[in-house]
């Protein structure tokens, strides 16, 4: 009876034993948790150093440059300058420019007439775009208009006359750039000078390298047989 009291005494030895410890393990834990929570201000600090890192994140979107504007409005529309554009422009010369060059060209030529004794009979006759040119006078003086030459000209450089001993009247017929037809109304023997009855000979003049030269015959200037030029 002895023995299983003693027993009975050991197990509830043994019960209160394990409870204390038990207790003792619980009291460790509660220990730990405290630990724990003094131990959360590290994860507060490590919740405060991110936000930080966030600003930072904020403020190097703000610093990013805008991207390059990709619109086609023209830099004049968008507020900018414009390059300024280079045009080619292809001068043409002012038309009263050829009136001087003509003028002046008529001029030289009908001092090259006065000088050699005549006057202009039709100034309109004379081409100053034209290489060989050409101005028909009458003997200064005369007083029905009649022994008349043609001065020839290439450009504003006199070259000689059509023949040397002057008609009763010259006729420009026709005239181009390097070749003139005159015509010569011709005579027979006792025709006054106002009625030419043979007829008219027409003579192209054409430069030959800077010599005038008559492609056709050209009629006498008198004659007591066949038609002349007086």
């Amino acid at each position: 009876m002895a023995v299983m009291r003693r027993r009975s005494i050991g197990a509830l030895a043994a019960l209160v034993l394990g409870c204390c410890a038990g207790a003792a393990l619980g009291g460790c834990g509660s220990g730990t948790k405290t630990v724990s929570v003094a131990g959360a201000p590290a994860t507060s600090s490590a919740s405060g150093s991110s936000t930080p890192a966030s600003t930072a994140t904020t403020a190097s979107t703000a610093t990013t440059p805008p991207p390059a504007s990709t619109s086609s409005t023209p830099a004049s529309e968008a507020g900018g300058t414009s390059a300024p554009s280079q045009t080619t422009r292809t001068a043409t010369e002012p038309a009263f420019t050829h009136q001087e060059t003509r003028t002046e060209g008529l001029a030289q030529a009908l001092a090259v007439l006065q000088a050699h004794g005549y006057t202009a009979r039709e100034t309109s006759q004379y081409h100053a775009e034209q290489t060989l040119r050409v101005l028909v006078g009458a003997k200064s003086g005369s007083n029905d208009g009649y022994d008349q030459q043609a001065f020839f000209f290439v450009g504003d450089r006199y070259i000689g006359t059509d023949t040397k001993e002057p008609s009763a009247t010259v006729e420009v017929i026709s005239q181009g750039d390097t070749e003139v037809t005159l015509g010569y109304p011709l005579y027979r023997p006792g025709d006054p000078p106002s009625s030419p009855g043979g007829g008219q000979a027409t003579v192209r003049f054409q430069l030959d390298d800077g010599k005038l030269t008559a492609l056709d015959p050209i009629p006498p200037a008198s004659s007591t047989s066949v038609p002349s030029r007086l």
